[in-house]
């Protein structure tokens, strides 16, 4: 019976081993996903700007939301709303991906010696790229709205490591489970759903009660989510201890993540 290495250096050795192969089947994977499409790289853009146009109407002009006290335009809300969709995006779409990446690969599992392990990986820096899109979409937004951005915009990425790393790790596990368990697929719709309005996207955590507030800090986008706009739009420093907190719990993930997956792979080929 195969033994698959399942530490985090197993890990980042496997990584270093196979990049070019993850590079391979990212720019396969980002490319195809548009090939023969008449607006192409376009359509990564769209569908946030879809959803940031409607987001946009039903809260700031229905509803008559505010992120602050006094008068505030539609674009200052539409730039802190899409800060926050942005986010979420990457983390959904991960995970939305993660169950069916084995079960869409079947011949990867039987007929080839293929690193399973790189799949989410794939799904992830895929993931990545198309934040990096929207996140430029975002920053030259800022300049034509004539709003300041700040000088700790190039933290960002450090606040955003704690989620890449727990993505990867759900990712690993989703990626597991799905193939044992083809209800996960649809399940996945609903729970990211939840934890879109379960994170101060389309309001600000401080209009909660302190109860409420507490509940909101586990989901994983909601620190991120409030670091990104602090650093980019409002320049407020990083909360170090929180942040620290956060990077504990997804290295722990991703660790958990990784050994479940090489702990379960090798019944791959025996259901599928």
């Amino acid at each position: 019976m195969n033994r698959y290495p399942h530490t985090l250096i197993a890990m980042l050795v496997s990584l270093v081993q196979h990049r070019e192969l993850l590079w391979g089947l990212v720019r396969r994977d980002f490319i195809g996903r548009y090939k023969g499409s008449f607006f192409g790289i376009f359509w990564s853009l769209f569908n946030p700007l879809l959803m940031l146009a409607i987001y946009t109407l039903v809260f700031s002009v229905a509803f008559k939301a505010r992120w602050g006290g006094g008068e505030e335009s539609k674009v200052t809300f539409a730039i802190v709303l899409f800060s926050g969709i942005i986010v979420h995006s990457f983390f959904a779409e991960c995970l939305n991906r993660a169950p069916s990446l084995i079960t869409s690969c079947p011949n990867y599992v039987k007929k080839v010696v293929f690193p399973l392990e790189m799949l989410p990986w794939m799904a992830l820096v895929s993931a990545l790229l198309n934040f990096l899109i929207s996140f430029c979409v975002l920053f030259v937004f800022c300049l034509l709205a004539g709003v300041a951005i700040q000088s700790g915009t190039f933290l960002i990425p450090l606040i955003l490591l704690p989620l890449i790393l727990m993505t990867l790790g759900f990712s690993w596990i989703l990626c597991s489970l799905g193939v044992y368990l083809r209800d996960l697929s649809q399940m996945m719709g609903v729970f990211l759903t939840v934890a879109l309005f379960m994170a101060p996207i389309f309001y600000p955590i401080e209009s909660l009660p302190g109860p409420y507030q507490a509940v909101l800090v586990w989901n994983p986008i909601t620190l991120p989510v409030l670091e990104l706009r602090d650093l980019m739009l409002w320049g407020r420093p990083i909360h170090w201890r929180a942040w620290a907190v956060s990077l504990l719990i997804g290295v722990s993930i991703c660790q958990l993540g990784y050994w479940w997956f090489q702990k379960s792979r090798r019944g791959f080929a025996d259901v599928l």
